[in-house]
């Protein structure tokens, strides 16, 4: 059997580093990019090639052989659309591009447009590509709380955050990773844009509280005007305009529930990690540093 070829953009971030780890035990050859390789630090077994996927001629030699692409929308930038021209010259096939469920609201509306994420972009040269494609359009990640909420909770019992009442439905990163991985390895997902959420809508207050019972501690949410948490956040070094951008989503949002998807479950045969399982298992991130 040919061994597939994977080549990963994003190789050491959040999500592109288990989807390294899980490919590999997949079987599948995996080339992972890296503008520092010496120091991505990534698994013995893949391949690091050195390159930037927002340049797409430093990764031109590092395609002959690539079976598919796993296009991250906040590493290649712009440049998508180049990207995957020079993959299927070379012979690639496949393509799963990270997304996001808010894709189609106004990009001025989109928070995460602010830290680089070019997710329409990402999708839609994907879906143009000639490749058998597909675009995975999370939500929320579970582990956004761990840098929203994480330094406060290290320090005491008390979260001072915006909107005590919006509800996210948060995605357990192991769910996406796991759900790229069949996308790359599998034509089961060709052709879809697959929005993904973790299997319960809950509120800021109460994911506050489900990580409270991981750790063993209760803590207490206390709701703070969104001019004084944009202050603070801004002052941590996070840009304004995503600040503002996420404080204009809360404040659309309200306290509705939030649209639960059952693509996980239909895709991988099992539930989706709940929350506090995945609060559970990241406890550590959560605790004194000492």
């Amino acid at each position: 059997m040919t061994q597939n070829t994977i080549l990963v953009t994003g190789a050491t971030g959040a999500i592109g580093r288990p989807l390294v780890e899980l490919l590999l035990a997949e079987g599948a050859k995996v080339r992972a990019v890296s503008r520092a390789p010496h120091g991505a630090r990534l698994p013995a077994g893949a391949e690091v090639v050195e390159g930037d996927p927002a340049r797409p001629a430093t990764l031109a030699r590092h395609l002959d052989g690539v079976t598919a692409v796993f296009l991250h929308p906040r590493a290649i930038g712009d440049a998508a659309g180049e990207l995957l021209a020079l993959a299927r010259e070379r012979g690639a096939t496949r393509v799963a591009a990270l997304s996001a469920m808010n894709i189609d609201d106004p990009l001025d509306q989109q928070p995460s447009r602010y830290r680089g994420d070019r997710n329409k972009e990402a999708e839609t040269a994907a879906a143009g590509s000639g490749l058998s494609w597909t675009s995975l359009r999370a939500g929320s990640f579970a582990s956004n709380a761990v840098n929203a909420w994480g330094a406060q909770i290290r320090a005491g019992d008390t979260v001072r955050y915006v909107y005590a009442s919006f509800q996210e439905a948060p995605l357990d990163d192991r769910d996406l990773v796991e759900v790229a991985a069949r996308a790359l390895l599998t034509g089961d997902l060709a052709g879809r844009r697959v929005e993904l959420t973790g299997p319960r809508s809950l509120t800021h207050e109460e994911m506050v509280r489900v990580i409270g019972e991981a750790i063993g501690r209760p803590l207490r949410f206390q709701e703070v005007p969104p001019e004084a948490a944009e202050r603070a956040m801004v002052g941590n070094g996070l840009p304004q305009p995503f600040v503002r951008a996420l404080m204009d989503r809360y404040a659309r949002g309200g306290s509705r529930p939030h649209p639960v998807t059952e693509e996980v479950t239909k895709i991988l045969g099992r539930p989706a990690r709940t929350y506090a399982e995945w609060a559970q298992d990241h406890a550590r991130l959560f605790l004194d540093n000492d």
